[in-house]
């Protein structure tokens, strides 16, 4: 028995509407990605990308795609994301481009990997933000977020914590 192996790549859909986020559906965004890699790679980028693709996972309103393909052609899938430039949805047409936060092999190294850059996100929020109520809830999130993942093999979470209080103070 052959094993197949997949290649995800992780996006963040970013626009400056909220509406096209909200307005994400996952057939949507998988028929404009197999459309954009039609246009880019021809017909043996579309043939070649079709038989594994998939959309793994949504997030309508972080904007985040997790995307599946087939380890031999991820970079075709990847080198046609810049090319996506708007997108339909219900009539309307949104100005957008795709940001590829990481390439992982499984489900589980992406999770990984977004967890950390969301807590960064967070400490960049918390170091940018002017008033004190702002900062208290944001450090509160990543107070939450520390405590949530409390694991011996991720160093992050401890040194996220102190930074948080340093940056804090």
């Amino acid at each position: 028995m052959v094993r197949f192996k997949h290649r995800y790549l992780l996006c963040e859909l970013v626009s400056e509407d909220a509406r096209c986020r909200l307005s994400l559906d996952d057939r949507v965004l998988g028929g404009l990605v197999r459309d954009t890699i039609a246009r880019v790679h021809g017909t043996f980028g579309a043939a070649a990308c079709s038989v594994g693709f998939a959309v793994r996972y949504l997030n309508a309103y972080t904007g985040v795609v997790l995307l599946r393909c087939r380890k031999d052609f991820y970079q075709l899938v990847w080198s046609a994301l810049p090319f996506i430039t708007h997108l339909e949805s219900k009539g309307h047409r949104y100005p957008c481009f795709f940001n590829t936060l990481h390439v992982g092999g499984t489900i589980r190294t992406c999770q990984k990997f977004l967890i950390q850059y969301n807590r960064r996100q967070l400490l960049i929020l918390l170091q940018n933000c002017t008033d004190e109520g702002e900062r208290a809830a944001i450090k509160k999130s990543v107070s939450r977020s520390c405590l949530l993942d409390k694991e011996p093999a991720e160093e992050l979470s401890d040194s996220v914590g102190e930074e948080a209080m340093e940056a804090a103070e």
